[in-house]
């Protein structure tokens, strides 16, 4: 049996719907980059625990509370990152859309130090 990468070990208990999940897992000098062009409203950098929840909160006004990552693929890169591909679903202006994106994370000694979320916005489909 194969043993899980520990910092995969340590995303899974991360939930986006309740970013206070992650209040012991962040690093004190944590930063989330939020890199999408087409939102240039919320692109960005989010810091500490503050930060990270005033993104989601910001993402639910947005979307009407409809938010929800769906994980696709977790691969850890040596011994610090993890590169995750989710696909993002929401409501928005009212009609139900779905959304790629990859999350490069960067955990150190066990706490999370970064990440930089990418929306792919040429997979933006709007769900009839």
């Amino acid at each position: 049996m194969k043993t899980e990468h520990p910092n995969i070990s340590i995303l899974k208990r991360f939930n986006p719907a309740n970013p206070n999940t992650a209040a012991q897992m962040l690093a004190e000098d944590f930063v989330w980059h939020y890199i999408n062009p087409k939102l240039p409203e919320m692109q960005g950098d989010y810091f500490g625990l503050s930060g990270l929840v005033d993104f989601f909160k910001r993402v639910a006004s947005r979307t009407s509370g409809s938010f929800k990552v769906n994980p696709i693929s977790i691969a850890p890169m040596g011994d610090k990152l993890v590169i995750t591909h989710v696909k993002d679903k929401m409501l928005l202006e009212g009609k139900e859309m779905e959304i790629d994106a990859v999350v490069t994370w960067c955990i150190v000694e066990g706490k999370i130090k970064e990440a930089w979320d990418i929306p792919v916005s040429h997979t933006a489909k709007f769900i009839e």
